[in-house]
């Protein structure tokens, strides 16, 4: 059961998200022996706050 999660800043619609999960989905069934109602997808949202890079919030480098 290929579990995948996926982290990124909130902010996406849902439209979007459905295409990154069909995309995700058919590559992992054009990589790994599986079904599809074995695939797993998990989409972890995280507020700008709550990420940073190079030690700089990435709400900070949106706001400037």
């Amino acid at each position: 059961m290929p579990l995948v999660t996926i982290q990124m800043i909130e902010g996406r619609d849902v439209d979007t998200k459905r295409k990154l999960i069909a995309n995700v989905t058919n590559a992992i069934l054009a990589s790994v022996d599986t079904k599809i109602e074995n695939v797993r997808i998990v989409i972890e949202d995280m507020k700008p706050e709550n990420y940073a890079l190079g030690g700089t919030l990435h709400i900070d480098k949106v706001n400037k």
